[in-house]
């Protein structure tokens, strides 16, 4: 068993969510145990309704779970203030999502210092540079996300959840919006990211082609984990 200190990144203990009240009460997530160790890589997969998007945001702290324990990093999430949590989530959880969420009227090199900006930080320059080298971004630093590829725009935003140098990195479909080709360099990068630097993945995905990069994938069904 995984040491929720030491060994494990992120840790979820009988989660429950549920939506509504009474009759109408729609169960998300029934009775969720996982852990996922640090330095892994993980497909999380199901079909649509499943309760593997719910997952996410309740194990990143961005909703709250209806019952049982969230461990992040050794931090319960559950004990935690708002103001705390999204300090938290700032501070040690990384996002990347389908839709690149970039701000248009920023640079690409002030999309990936923003979250370090939001939280009252100067950028660690030789960090910041090491990140922009390995997306290979050096060349596009003073460029706009609408001058750039589908692609370099998700590359912003993987750096962007890494300038921050996160306990996890939460993917939701992160090539879902690519073409095959490039979905696979994304892919690679990722799995080089978890290799090279020893960073945790989790990674929502309903295609089995990106699910193949991971170390192994985790199947949701009916808000409860089969396989």
């Amino acid at each position: 068993m995984l040491d929720t200190v030491t060994d494990t990144a992120v840790a979820l203990q009988g989660v429950r969510k549920v939506y509504g009240r009474g009759e109408s009460a729609v169960i998300a997530l029934d009775g969720v145990d996982l852990a996922f160790a640090r330095g892994s890589f993980t497909a999380v997969m199901g079909p649509s309704g499943s309760g593997k998007s719910t997952f996410l945001n309740v194990a990143a702290g961005l909703d709250r779970p209806s019952a049982g324990a969230i461990m992040l990093g050794g931090v319960d999430l559950a004990g935690l203030s708002e103001k705390r949590l999204t300090v938290l989530r700032r501070e040690r959880v990384g996002f990347v999502f389908q839709a690149f969420n970039l701000m248009p009227a920023l640079t690409v090199a002030q999309n990936i210092s923003l979250p370090l900006r939001l939280a009252g930080r100067r950028p660690d320059r030789a960090w910041m540079r090491e990140v922009v080298e390995r997306v290979g971004l050096s060349e596009r630093l003073r460029h706009r996300p609408a001058q750039l590829s589908g692609g370099q725009q998700q590359r912003v935003a993987i750096a962007r959840a890494l300038v921050t140098r996160p306990e996890v990195l939460f993917a939701d479909e992160p090539t879902g919006a690519l073409d095959t080709h490039t979905s696979a360099e994304i892919l690679a990068l990722l799995r080089e990211i978890v290799d090279r630097d020893g960073q945790t993945i989790v990674m929502v995905t309903h295609d089995p082609v990106a699910a193949e990069y991971a170390d192994r994938s985790v199947h949701f069904e009916d808000g409860r984990v089969v396989a």
